[in-house]
């Protein structure tokens, strides 16, 4: 910020040269500057002043204030005349303005060969701070609020202060010859990388604990069991830090909170500072600055002996807690229900009434990674929803007639049906037969009765293919609108059995079923003060589409290939099941899809390899929903 000096008076000027309005501009400008060496003084010289200026200032950090001349007083005869200068500090630490205004006296001796015209200034601390005495300097300390939960439906605390232990290294209790043995040690018994603790023991202070790891309490206790409450100069301190109830419990997405890096301390711009934990990843990351709150700020007086004088404070401001749909109960039992599971595996819940995400859970085949959210398949036969809509809208019903033969070509290509689709199934059968049995050379078939362009508009009236902002990273799928985007008229045929280049993530596949449920395109929620896009699509969803397109998915629970669900408690069961080849190594390997609505809740479940979606993902779903309780 420039420091523009603005105050419009005429004062007279001295012995023909400078006024002291003038000196006033420039010794404002020299302190703006950090030089105020470039001013003559009436004791001390410039170097004295300069090194005076950087004792006191040097604990504020890398900033510089912004001084203002606010008024000036011409003293008569030989009285010194005075400047009153307003200061204003950002301070980096939290961006809070430290603001205050002191007193500048300033005498004329009438010989220019003075400098600058004759002006000298009083050299004194009070120059840079009013109350500040001799020997003293400044010094800025910050006082962290506590970290803001995230919570989940009911106002229930998903992510808050739960006890840990941190282990570590207290180099006061080791000596300096064992310390880096120690540290080895320390580390095995921990299981993290040891070379690299062990150099980060060597390079830090000599009565530093340095921390290894943090673990909540029931991880501690193998730790100490593993042995590493006997390695010299271990240390153990109990601590809190913002958790989830488990350390699986949706952490792709509630995402994770840690020690700051040099880097980022760095970058950040005096936001943090070493030894600070802010969010690394997703809503702990992503709405950091909400969460974390302000730093309250105190600047201090403090002399040689260590005293210390509060000259400005600030209270911390807390964070704000960042309110979510989970529900905790079922985000439990979705991730129990895939924690058997090998390879990539994902469960979603919506709730159709309100679009809210009960669960969003992702196998620990994953890797860590938001399979539920941003996975990127190609959802199969679940996709049959989407196609129903767009034949039902082309003038087929369910009772109407559909060939469904064992294998069918289009320019080449060869489609076939699942290998144990039932034989009863096959000829010349029901709409409602070939979505229960999910004959893929039925909507195959039927591929001329609609546009490339009619299969996309029925996946946006059902929530597919149309991105919206849920404040967190999210896949709404995508689907071809024209036969170029899908590629050939094969890639059209592909589109109807929802393959192809036809891609959906677990949370796109619940959002449609959802939609059929709800008798209305459903956009999902999960953070309730997110706005989100209320348009309608261009074609929505009626209100006998719904119907009919819940008694087809009715009919896959009662005669087709969901019927595991048959006997589910509560009230009627609607699915559809779902593979989809992919690869290239033959045999071709399969994702398994099973989509469900029970009652007021909609489940997608997805697992990666598998063998098919009745058999694959819908014990899982089986599990989930008979947990549930409908």
């Amino acid at each position: 910020m420039a420091a523009t000096v603005l105050v419009a008076s005429s004062c007279s000027l001295v012995g023909g040269g400078r006024s002291a309005r003038d000196e006033a501009r420039a010794l404002a400008a020299a302190l703006h500057a950090g030089k105020p060496g470039t001013v003559a003084f009436t004791a001390g010289t410039s170097r004295q002043a300069q090194q005076m200026w950087d004792g006191v200032v040097a604990g504020l950090g890398d900033v510089r204030p912004v001084v203002r001349v606010a008024a000036v007083h011409e003293g008569k005869g030989d009285a010194p005349s005075t400047a009153t200068l307003d200061y204003d500090w950002t301070l980096a630490h939290a961006h809070r303005h430290w603001t205050y205004r002191t007193t500048a006296t300033m005498t004329h001796s009438g010989d220019d060969a003075v400098g600058d015209d004759g002006w000298r200034v009083r050299l004194s601390p009070t120059l840079v701070h009013p109350g500040l005495r001799a020997g003293e300097r400044l010094a800025v300390s910050r006082t962290l609020p506590g970290r803001a939960d995230i919570l989940g439906a009911g106002g229930a605390r998903l992510v808050t202060e739960r006890p840990v232990v941190r282990f570590g290294i207290d180099k006061t209790k080791v000596s300096a010859a064992r310390q880096r043995a120690s540290a080895l040690a320390l580390a095995r018994a921990l299981g993290i990388d040891a070379p690299a603790y062990a150099a980060r023991v060597e390079a830090s202070g000599a009565k530093a604990f340095v921390e290894a790891i943090v673990l909540r309490p029931p991880d501690a206790r193998r730790a100490f069991a593993a042995g590493a409450s006997r390695v010299k100069g271990a240390a153990a301190i109990d601590g809190t830090m913002p958790l989830a109830p488990t350390r699986e419990f949706a952490r792709p997405v509630l995402g994770t909170v840690g020690p700051v890096t040099a880097e980022v301390v760095k970058a950040s711009n005096g936001l943090y500072s070493a030894g600070d934990e802010a969010g690394l990843s997703g809503l702990e990351g992503r709405y950091d600055a909400q969460l974390r709150g302000t730093p309250g700020l105190s600047v201090e007086a403090v002399d040689d002996k260590g005293g210390r004088r509060v000259l400005w404070r600030t209270v911390p401001v807390p964070g704000k807690a960042l309110r979510t749909t989970l529900d905790p109960r079922l985000q439990r039992l979705a991730e129990a229900s895939l924690a058997d599971i090998s390879p990539a595996s994902a469960l979603v819940a919506v709730r159709p009434s309100t679009g809210a995400l009960l669960a969003v859970a992702s196998g620990p085949g994953s890797g860590g990674y938001s399979t539920a959210t941003v996975g990127r398949y190609a959802p199969g036969s679940t996709f049959k929803i989407v196609s129903s809509l767009a034949l039902l809208r082309a003038g087929l019903r369910p009772t109407s007639r559909v060939d469904c033969p064992p294998t069918t070509v289009v320019d080449g290509k060869r489609f076939k049906n699942y290998s144990d689709y039932p034989p009863s199934g096959l000829g010349r059968i029901t709409l409602a037969t070939a979505v229960a049995n999910s004959c893929n050379t039925a909507f195959v078939g039927e591929r001329r009765a609609v546009s490339q362009a009619d299969i996309a508009d029925a996946a946006a009236s059902l929530g597919l293919g149309v991105d919206h902002d849920l404040g967190f990273p999210s896949y709404f799928g995508s689907v071809p609108r024209t036969l170029a985007e899908a590629g050939s008229q094969t890639g059209h045929a592909a589109s109807m059995i929802g393959q192809g280049r036809v891609l959906a993530s677990p949370m796109a596949m619940a959002t449609v079923a959802a939609s059929v449920a709800k008798g209305a395109r459903v956009v999902p929620t999960l953070l309730p003060q997110q706005p989100t896009d209320t348009a309608a699509p261009p074609h929505p969803l009626t209100a006998s589409e719904a119907r009919r397109l819940r008694a087809l998915m009715r009919g896959v629970v009662t005669r087709g290939s969901g019927s595991l669900l048959a006997d589910l408690p509560g009230p009627p069961v609607l699915a559809k099941t779902g593979t989809a080849e992919f690869g290239t190594t033959l045999p071709l390997r399969t994702h398994a899809w099973m989509v469900a609505v029970h009652g007021d809740l909609a489940v997608a479940v997805f697992v990666d390899v598998g063998d098919s979606g009745s058999g694959t993902a819908g014990p899982v779903l089986e599990r989930f929903l008979r947990g549930a309780g409908g």
